[in-house]
């Protein structure tokens, strides 16, 4: 059975994407990595391609950005990946997503156990969002998504990519039946929201935002603005866990975004309970 790995951005270093650290982290795993680098105004190509690993695929593309509308050119440019494995399953990892060594055998056990039961499409991740720093996860972001899938013609990205969908009857993955998918037992570390400056923070915000909106909206919203603070840190909930391997440099060179009281001592947390329900 052959696994393919796949992913896309540009702009990944200037925008301080942990994308080293992202395909790595899957390399043991993957037989093939497929890696859509669209035209960047830093060296997101060489970083790429510095990584030292036969199983790196690089495709170079060019994003259009007249599809800006709900950022579907996000799931354009990551199914120009998804179109280049050749793997019997792929796996998608977005750019500032890493996975834990000791997940990979629980990955590799799921994919044997479901390879032939026809009814599963796909795999399903569990996420730990960490948000403003490495020791502080925000539960109120989305929980579940689908990461591995069947290689087999019947899935593809879809919206922004955020998941999948089936292209007989664009029912999405995640919200469909449920016996279209298994749990893989394992998590996916999303760090987007980890940035070492506000100034970098902000810079991602804006960029994801591009490809939702135009160019007035964004004028009028950020024209005004040198940086983004996390307003809602004192909320967020303690991590606990240990980071995958790949990410030790990042974390010990990191620190902590501000001193945070027990957020249980917290009325805002509370409220924010009352308001989105208690999730973690």
């Amino acid at each position: 059975m052959r696994l393919s790995g796949f992913t896309f951005g540009r702009n990944l270093v200037k925008l301080d994407y942990p994308v080293v650290e992202s395909i790595t982290s899957i390399l043991p795993l993957v037989d093939e990595m497929v890696v859509n680098v669209g035209a960047s105004e830093d060296n997101t190509l060489e970083v790429i391609q510095s990584i030292p690993s036969p199983k790196i695929k690089i495709i170079e593309s060019i994003w259009d950005e007249q599809m800006r509308r709900d950022g579907r050119v996000l799931s354009y440019q990551a199914n120009i990946a998804l179109s280049q494995c050749s793997g019997d399953w792929a796996f998608y990892i977005q750019a500032d997503e890493v996975v834990h060594e000791n997940d990979l055998p629980i990955i590799e056990a799921a994919v044997k156990k479901y390879a032939d039961e026809e009814r599963i499409l796909g795999l399903m991740f569990r996420y730990y969002h960490l948000d403003g720093d490495y020791w502080s996860i925000n539960p109120w972001r989305y929980r579940k998504e689908i990461r591995l899938i069947k290689n087999d013609g019947k899935l593809e990205v879809c919206g922004d990519a955020c998941g999948f969908h089936t292209k007989e009857d664009k029912l999405f993955m995640k919200d469909g039946p449920k016996s279209r998918w298994a749990w893989s037992g394992a998590h996916i570390y999303h760090y987007g929201w980890v940035k070492t400056t506000p100034r970098a923070l902000l810079e991602r915000k804006k960029s994801l935002e591009f490809f939702y909106h135009d160019d007035s909206y964004l004028e009028q919203k950020y024209s005004r603005l040198e940086d983004l603070k996390i307003d809602y840190y004192d909320i967020l909930k303690e991590f606990r866990g240990t980071h995958p391997s790949v990410m030790k440099k990042r974390v010990e060179e990191s620190g902590r975004l501000a001193k945070r009281r027990n957020r249980w001592l917290n009325f805002r947390f509370y409220k924010e309970v009352f308001t989105h329900g208690f999730k973690g």
